[in-house]
């Protein structure tokens, strides 16, 4: 650290901060977009690249910017406009905001229905379930991870479907399911924990919004039901009446 940085160091990274905050404000910095690596930064500033990352860190904790580990620090993209209705679909939900829908598979497993995912689902106590993990993306942004569970013996193998098809409305239409709606939505707040907060690219302490819900086919029969939690800066639910 320079005898500069000794003697005003919170005052350098709060103008370096200030001034990327403002290049993100009048489109310099585009949503999405990479930012000049810290070597660039600190010349620019006349700084160096401790001041630098103290800046980032800043920017990153309120939601501006994130780091991608080997890649470089991105702009956080606008909100996405996320309707809550009885057809919700996340793929037709980013499709429809111009942003590529990504999903990624974390993991499958086999598991008993507790008492609580048995009422969700109609099942017994007991009953065998898949538990499928999930990353739900728009473009390269990272906006909710998800925790689905179906009934094993009447989707066997869901787990190694989604892997493949890398979306729930595709699982589903393997199993001969065409539409199915939601039944029931419920909205939390949160703070992330350390697992999700390393998936979603968040740092700790962020808050998320936390969404479980359950879908039916159409006679009504429970179809899954899950655990969503969503970066809460990068989405902004839309109550629609329908």
């Amino acid at each position: 650290m320079t005898a500069q940085d000794m003697a005003s160091g919170v005052a350098l990274w709060r103008q370096v901060a200030d001034g990327i905050e403002r290049g993100i404000a009048n489109g310099t910095f585009a949503g999405g977009e990479r930012l000049p690596g810290e070597m660039e930064i600190a010349e620019t500033y006349r700084v160096n690249r401790h001041t630098v990352r103290r800046a980032l860190a800043m920017l990153a904790e309120r939601g501006l910017v994130r780091a991608e580990r080997g890649s470089g620090t991105y702009v956080e993209t606008q909100r996405l406009a996320y309707p809550l209705r009885s057809r919700t679909r996340f793929s037709e939900i980013v499709g429809a905001g111009g942003r590529e829908p990504r999903g990624q598979l974390i993991g499958a497993t086999e598991e008993h229905a507790t008492r609580e995912l048995a009422r969700q689902l109609d099942l017994k106590t007991g009953a065998p379930l898949i538990r499928i993990e999930a990353l739900r993306l728009a473009d390269r942004t990272p906006i909710c991870v998800g925790t689905t569970w179906l009934a094993a013996e009447r989707f066997p193998g869901a787990g190694r479907i989604y892997e493949r098809a890398r979306s729930m409305t595709k699982v589903l239409e393997h199993y001969g399911i065409r539409d199915y709606r939601r039944a029931s939505t419920h909205v939390t707040a949160a703070i992330v924990d350390a697992t999700d907060a390393a998936r979603l690219d968040l740092a700790l302490g962020r808050p998320i919004l936390v969404v479980d819900s359950t879908d039916i086919d159409a006679d009504g029969t429970p179809l899954l039901t899950t655990r969503a939690r969503f970066a809460a800066e990068r989405v902004e639910f839309v109550i629609e009446n329908n």
